[in-house]
């Protein structure tokens, strides 16, 4: 229950998309929450992949295996990784693809994998919330107003920390923050705030609500049926 409490955002880069095929990590980023808000406290590290960096990958990530040649292998991250992370649940954008990697690594030097069962995924999540629609870091971010002008290339702490807020949105929003403007029971507070965000961008509807109350006010003016004339003083 208590190891709940605290997660951990993570998001890894890699030299491509199937490590039984060689494919390796070159960077982890994580971010630590407490009860689903971002601690501000973070993990990060790039490794050396031993190996060469397909272009495909590089053109995703812009690391490149001259830049990573001097980094740390997995083996001289992975006590220091493994400690950070605890026995946290790992919360993971597509996590079955993160996941496969980090325990392809961990079996590599001969540690216990990772069970499935200790992430949760974020794009389920997402298409659980949203059905039908685009559950993309990059979408999600757009949808919940989140600034993506720093991911001009993918990079695992700063996706780890874009995934951060969207988790939280996923899950509710800052309730604690937003009290006064929430509804009184927590369960129906976080869709209300989400919408309340939102509102501003819609300029139509303060004006369609001046509209109803104008005409609401001619109508009074005209004493209609359901204004007694003595009521009309206010």
């Amino acid at each position: 229950m208590g190891s709940h409490v605290r997660e951990i955002i993570l998001d890894t880069e890699t030299t491509g998309l199937d490590p039984a095929s060689g494919d390796r990590i070159v960077e982890i980023g994580c971010v630590v929450a407490q009860h689903h808000i971002p601690t501000g406290e973070t993990y990060h590290v790039y490794v050396n992949p031993e190996r060469d960096m397909p272009i495909e990958a590089f053109n995703v990530h812009g690391l490149s295996e001259e830049f990573l040649s001097d980094k740390p292998v997995f083996a001289e991250v992975v006590a220091a990784f493994l400690e950070f992370i605890g026995d946290s649940q790992l919360v993971i954008h597509n996590a079955s693809f993160d996941m496969k990697f980090l325990n392809a690594e961990l079996k590599r030097l001969g540690f216990p994998v990772l069970p499935m069962e200790r992430s949760t995924d974020t794009v389920a999540l997402a298409r659980r919330t949203f059905p039908g629609a685009q559950a993309s870091l990059d979408a999600l971010c757009r949808r919940f107003e989140i600034d993506l002008s720093r991911r001009e290339k993918h990079g695992a702490l700063l996706d780890a920390e874009l995934l951060a807020e969207v988790y939280l949105q996923l899950r509710g929003g800052r309730q604690p923050d937003l009290a006064l403007a929430g509804n009184e029971t927590k369960s129906s507070a976080g869709p209300a705030i989400v919408q309340r965000q939102a509102r501003p961008a819609r300029p139509h509807a303060p004006s369609a609500d001046e509209l109803a109350a104008h005409a609401t006010l001619v109508e009074s003016l005209n004493g209609s049926l359901w204004n007694a004339p003595d009521d009309q003083g206010g």
